[in-house]
């Protein structure tokens, strides 16, 4: 008898430790970056989140924590009629991301979802509700205004901002919250891999590391639990500044004469750079074996935008420029063209992670805009906007990279306006043209705009149907972070 006492006392003993270590277990597992949809179409959309734990590190990072996950969706913000998705493991493997592609959706609708997860199925919470909107397709008219960005430097910002709201993360996120836009569309630069300089990241954790800390902020969490996004990458969030895919890596066929030069030790590979931007960000569907980050969506009849990819295809920065030095490579260029012919939208929007009008810092390399870089491409580029009437059929660009806000015009008539850097602290001094030190010393560039001082800021554009006899609209107005409108252009069609 004092056998079985003493075996059903362990037992007890047992089942309640067992309790304790699923539900510790599950307590720990948190959602702390929030949800966010990307890439929404007028059918689909991709949904992503992290399984995180509750402590987060001392230099910024946010543990990830294994777990299960899947997410609700419905079009009834109290979710009484729900379509669930497959049940996703959260591994190490993927940075305990839960990501996974939708589709069977319903053009120009409001959904609402939430993320269902856990230590195992049995125990499970719920996160934030969210929402998104479906585009509309080529055939409905509606009003729809979006927000660019660029240039979200955390290291900065975090040294140089000295509101009591840091913690919360920029500013311009919750300004952009308030204009309740359609979409964000982030250019690149989304993280700085190479800053703060005594602690550039390297590594497939430290890269990570980058990403945790942005958007476990509380206003990136916010703005997109209710607005959904579409993401470029750039230099900083590839490898380095000014980065090509062709720098060799410490260890990796990299010569004496390569280690000598402090931009190409120890950096991260090419293919690192591509990987982890796949892997932190909802662009393209986690089943596809061959992504392909160049891609254009039609927002509504009245408006198609184009997002390019200028890193992965690119020449060296440092090759002699002309005909066979490419920063699209030719089957991006060929596709850009021929979808750019198709498209009968009243308002043709390119954005690019870098400018292709400028002007820019005679010293660089980078970008279609500068001498000795990729000049020869945007010039072939824009004789072929010409000959086929770009010029007037509604069709602008749209540029990141450059820390400061302004309107150009080019000699041939295509008009660029460059968005400007999120932060007042990675604002700098804008480059006008006819400056010596500039891209075009000779003034042949128009600026109808050129940002004065140093201020952080966004672009926001915003598309009007045609009504009662009035053309379609669309507004290209700059603001700086909280909500200032700096300058505004009105173009009709």
């Amino acid at each position: 008898m004092k056998l079985l006492n003493c075996f059903i006392s362990l037992f007890v003993i047992f089942c309640f430790l067992m309790s304790w270590f699923v539900l510790n277990a599950e307590i720990k597992v948190q959602n702390g970056q929030g949800s966010m949809a990307g890439e929404v179409t007028d059918r689909s959309v991709i949904l992503q989140s992290r399984l995180t734990r509750r402590i987060q590190q001392g230099n910024g990072d946010l543990l990830g924590s294994p777990g299960v996950a899947r997410f609700e969706i419905s079009t009834d913000q109290d979710f009484q009629d729900v379509r669930v998705t497959e049940w996703i493991k959260a591994s190490a493997a993927y940075d305990y991301i839960i990501k996974t592609k939708v589709s069977q959706l319903t053009p120009g609708t409001r959904y609402f979802y939430r993320l269902r997860y856990g230590f195992d199925k049995k125990n499970t919470r719920l996160g934030s509700r969210c929402s998104f909107e479906t585009l509309f397709g080529s055939q409905r008219s509606f009003p729809v205004s979006f927000v660019v960005v660029t240039g979200m430097n955390y290291a900065f910002f975090q040294a140089k901002y000295e509101g009591t709201d840091k913690h919360l993360g920029y500013p311009a996120l919750a300004t952009i919250l308030r204009m309740s836009p359609n979409f964000f569309v982030g250019t690149g630069d989304n993280v700085y891999y190479d800053h703060p300089a005594r602690s550039r990241a390297r590594t497939q954790i430290k890269l990570r590391q980058k990403w945790h800390e942005q958007f476990s902020q509380q206003r990136f969490i916010d703005l997109f639990s209710q607005v959904p996004t579409y993401w470029e990458k750039d230099d900083h969030d590839h490898r380095f500044n000014d980065s090509d895919p062709h720098t060799p890596v410490r260890g990796v066929h990299a010569t004496t004469e390569d280690l000598e030069n402090r931009k190409l030790a120890e950096q991260p590979s090419n293919q690192l750079g591509i990987n982890t931007f796949l892997e932190q960000l909802p662009v393209v569907d986690p089943r596809d074996r061959n992504p392909r980050t160049y891609r254009s969506h039609r927002i509504s009849r009245d408006l198609q935008i184009w997002l390019v990819e200028g890193r992965d295809y690119r020449s060296p920065n440092e090759m002699p420029d002309g005909p066979s030095k490419t920063l699209w490579g030719q089957d991006q260029i060929s596709w850009l063209k021929r979808t750019l012919l198709a498209s009968d939208a009243t308002f043709k929007i390119l954005i690019s992670p870098t400018p292709m009008v400028g002007p820019d810092d005679a010293k660089k390399r980078d970008s279609h805009a500068n001498v000795g870089g990729f000049q020869y491409e945007a010039q072939r580029f824009f004789v072929w906007l010409e000959k086929h009437g770009f010029v007037d059929r509604g069709f602008y660009l749209v540029a990141g990279d450059r820390h400061w806000q302004y309107h150009a015009i080019h000699p041939k008539g295509i008009e660029e306006f460059s968005c400007g850097a999120i932060c007042d602290a990675n604002a700098a001094r804008a480059i006008s043209p006819g400056e010596i030190d500039s891209t075009d010393p000779t003034g042949r560039i128009t600026h109808r705009y050129t940002q004065k001082g140093q201020s952080g800021g966004f672009l926001k554009i915003s598309i009007k149907p045609p009504t009662d006899g009035f053309p379609a609209q669309a507004e290209f107005a700059f603001y700086e972070e909280h909500g200032k409108l700096l300058y505004r252009e009105l173009k009709t069609r």
